[in-house]
């Protein structure tokens, strides 16, 4: 692709890294067919492709509208583009960078503006989450549907469970909306990895940055980022050799800190102290550390047979949804898959199993009438050979198919725990 883009955007680290994108773009269009909103819509501007000439005008000097913002805030970020793509364009590296500028240059209605700020100032925070989400139970009758769809029923009461003390040790990350909504799911993996020798110590509730950067507040993202290092960096000095994640969205994110870190629309006028070379090494060393809880039951099945338990775990017709964020972000496609079939898990066959469920983070709040459209073709194609559960591996699309779904929903490591 063709560029052109203004001296000072060619001048910045991350202008010369959107033209690099751009530039290997050969406008091809394999992308629209797993693009969910062009699916859906069967609007070019809201396929990838679309988005991607978008952002170059943007990138050339070309006003900021309200259109443009409207067809980008549209994309759900499930980057099954980026797998699809023959050239590997780094598509969701060029739309944080559209997104940031807008962000900058144009403001949303007050409507909008209000959401996300809400958004921004309970979902990261455990305790005011749990007082809204008391709050929404308490006032569950008088709720309308669409609300009533975002509100799970309470999680069974759980507590850390007593474990061996091992030499392995790893910690895992609480999480802020599942260690809220969907406790056990950590506790669960607890348990399987003391099976496996392994002793979990539990982490910090404290949030890694992903709802803020990815609804534009940068410099709110990176701040939460640092603190969510700084809370857990005692962990890996004193040893523990894995960052575990048992949601991929959240893992997917902290993966990319490095990249995060070292290269920033903010100025240099207005940066931090601490966001320099050193800091964004030390970034990218705790991202090294980070693993999805399915590549760190695989590793170790692998080293070893199984417990002897999980052979008689009860056999269940599974219906497997992948997220995104494991697929795509993290770039785990068939890994889970491999995983519980070797384990003897029956899984039934899911078709378009690439394609996003609609949630995407704050999506379905910000987007309701795509996301449900794409929760229930998601659902359609999950009950298609009648399962007698559907699990996943992300609390985000764990909560999004949760209340759409009689067929009950699981987190994947809940299945080896037994519970």
């Amino acid at each position: 692709m063709k560029t052109t883009l203004l001296d000072q955007v060619q001048q910045t680290p991350w202008g010369k890294q959107a033209d690099h994108i751009l530039r290997s773009c050969v406008h091809c269009g394999f992308c629209t067919a797993n693009c969910p909103t062009y699916r859906l819509l069967g609007n070019e501007l809201d396929s990838p492709r679309g988005r991607i000439y978008l952002i170059k005008a943007l990138l050339e000097g070309q006003a900021v509208s309200p259109v443009t913002q409207t067809h980008l805030d549209r994309c759900l970020q499930c980057r099954a583009c980026e797998t699809t793509c023959p050239s590997g364009v780094n598509y969701h590296e060029l739309l944080e960078i559209g997104q940031q500028l807008i962000t900058a240059q144009l403001k949303r209605p007050l409507s909008d503006r209000l959401l996300r700020k809400i958004l921004q100032l309970t979902l990261p925070y455990p305790l005011y989450f749990q007082l809204l989400v008391g709050l929404g139970r308490l006032a569950h009758p008088l709720l309308p549907t669409g609300l009533k769809l975002h509100l799970p029923p309470p999680s069974p009461k759980t507590t850390w469970p007593p474990l061996q003390s091992h030499i392995r040790k790893m910690v895992v990350l609480p999480g802020c909306v599942q260690s809220v909504l969907t406790p056990q799911v950590n506790v669960a993996a607890a348990r399987v990895l003391n099976e496996l020798g392994i002793e979990l110590l539990p982490g910090t509730q404290q949030c890694c940055g992903a709802l803020s950067y990815h609804l534009g507040e940068v410099n709110t993202g990176l701040e939460q980022a640092r603190r969510f290092i700084d809370q857990h960096w005692p962990w890996i000095e004193q040893g523990v050799e894995t960052i575990v994640s048992t949601a991929s969205g959240c893992g997917a994110f902290i993966k990319e800190y490095g990249r995060l870190f070292k290269t920033t629309l903010i100025p240099k006028s207005q940066q931090p102290p601490w966001l320099n070379k050193d800091y964004a090494e030390k970034a990218a060393h705790f991202a090294n550390l980070t693993r999805d809880i399915a590549e760190v039951v695989a590793t170790e099945i692998t080293h070893a047979q199984p417990p002897q338990r999980w052979s008689a775990l009860p056999s269940q017709r599974i219906a497997l949804h992948i997220p995104c964020t494991l697929q795509h972000g993290q770039r785990l496609t068939g890994h889970l898959e491999s995983l519980l079939t070797r384990l003897n898990f029956s899984l039934l066959p899911v078709t378009d199993s690439q394609i996003c469920c609609g949630a995407g983070g704050s999506y379905s709040l910000l987007q309701p009438q795509l996301s449900e459209q794409l929760a229930q073709q998601k659902l359609q194609v999950l009950q298609a050979n009648s399962p007698d559960l559907i699990v996943t591996a992300n609390i985000g699309c764990y909560l999004h198919l949760q209340n759409r779904t009689s067929v009950p929903v699981k987190h994947w490591i809940e299945l080896l725990a037994g519970d």
